[in-house]
């Protein structure tokens, strides 16, 4: 029987246009009843969204879950903080590597894995400056450049 694809709800742009990712994890989302149905519908926004780790818990900050159309009372505050689980000796390892190295937590997408379990793709992310921002759009428009060139050849 073929492996099922993980489904991507969200992903976040934005990230890669503003970090140099340098390693990537894989973590869980707490998420109550009427968050995950509105993760279900895609109804998530990642582009102002960050990670931390207060008292060896890390949280996600600034991710907007809308709140479901059907949940009334049950629906919780859209930007609220959501836990992240994951393991304790990945979640003191990052916090020093943030500490010491000047690097951010960033979200990088929502997805669910083959059990439907939502999860969420968490980089470790170092700060571009603007020239680093113009050489990569150089570097991708002179590849598409080439690509163009090389597609009008053959014909």
């Amino acid at each position: 029987m073929a492996k099922a694809e993980n489904k991507t709800v969200a992903q976040n742009k934005k990230a890669y246009h503003d970090y140099f990712v340098l390693e990537t994890y894989e973590a869980g989302i707490e998420l109550f009843g009427t968050e995950i149905k509105s993760v279900r519908a895609g109804k998530v926004n990642l582009k102002e969204s960050w990670c931390n780790v207060v008292n060896g818990e890390m949280l996600a900050n600034g991710v907007h879950i809308s709140p479901y159309e059907l949940g009334n009372r049950f629906n919780r505050d859209p930007l609220r903080p959501k836990k992240l689980l994951m393991h304790k000796k990945e979640i003191m390892r990052l916090m020093g590597e943030v500490k010491q190295e000047g690097c951010a937590l960033i979200p990088l997408s929502i997805y669910f894995n083959e059990r439907g379990r939502a999860k969420m793709l968490v980089g470790l992310c170092k700060g571009k400056k603007n020239y680093d921002k113009r050489e990569t759009a150089a570097k991708r428009d002179a590849q598409r450049n080439i690509e163009r060139a090389v597609k009008e050849y053959g014909r």
